[in-house]
């Protein structure tokens, strides 16, 4: 990968994003919003801990990295840059690659301003579980991008937006990211094994409370491998 390529490609890609302070402000803001008002409703005098972070940092990473890479690629389709990528040579590898990268930052910014609502609310936090708990969401989020991608090579930028979120709020109420599993009908909790997001938040929880990481694992790397898959798929039969 040509690195001074790509970090041209990262650059403009986080310059588009800041110049969008309303995606900006969905994607970003309204989960450490959400967590905010959570906590202040549900957290008692123990406020909301690490144990939330990991639960609500899931639906944090996935509002930014499940939005931001697809979008960006169906503008970019919409607006016939990806011909003129391919014209001056531009690798696609390092066009996706640094959609995918550029959501981090926004990311980390979410799951900062989570931790520090956690930290009002509850008090002190162990920071090396923090720590671990966000490495885990960051690593996690690759599959949730590629699949971002898959749906931006498809459709155009109003329809991708659509898209995406009518899969992130059901998915993200369905994995128990919002409420307790137990507060959903029996039927209605059991489909939380079958999606990702529910064994990302797992996995982050399991930094905290301990417990088998490897299912988890397991899941989310399959999940990843049909992701590229399904992305690669979909932007060869993709009209740019």
């Amino acid at each position: 990968m040509n690195l001074k390529i790509f970090r041209t490609e990262v650059r403009d890609e986080l310059l588009s994003i800041f110049r969008e302070p309303i995606a900006l402000f969905f994607s970003v803001l309204v989960p450490v919003a959400f967590f905010a008002l959570f906590a202040t409703m549900f957290g008692g005098e123990g406020g909301f801990g690490v144990e939330s972070v990991a639960r609500y940092g899931a639906f944090g990473v996935l509002s930014v990295v499940l939005s931001n890479p697809g979008i960006s690629l169906a503008d970019a389709r919409e607006r016939g840059w990806l011909r003129v990528k391919r014209a001056d040579g531009t690798p696609l590898g390092v066009t996706l690659s640094a959609k995918v990268t550029a959501a981090l930052p926004y990311a980390i910014i979410t799951l900062a301003g989570i931790t520090l609502v956690a930290r009002l609310t509850a008090g002190p936090l162990d920071v090396i579980q923090v720590l671990r708990v966000i490495g885990v969401l960051l690593l996690g989020s690759l599959p949730f991008s590629l699949f971002s991608l898959a749906v931006g090579a498809k459709f155009s930028t109003n329809s991708t937006t659509a898209v995406l979120n009518a899969v992130l709020i059901p998915s993200v109420i369905l994995s128990g990211l919002w409420f307790p599993l137990e507060m959903l009908p029996t039927w209605l909790g059991a489909i939380a094994v079958y999606l990702p997001p529910y064994h990302l938040a797992q996995l982050a929880l399991a930094q905290v409370e301990g417990g088998a990481v490897w299912g988890h694992i397991a899941y989310l790397a399959g999940t990843t491998i049909v992701g590229a898959i399904t992305a690669a798929l979909a932007y060869r039969s993709a009209d740019v």
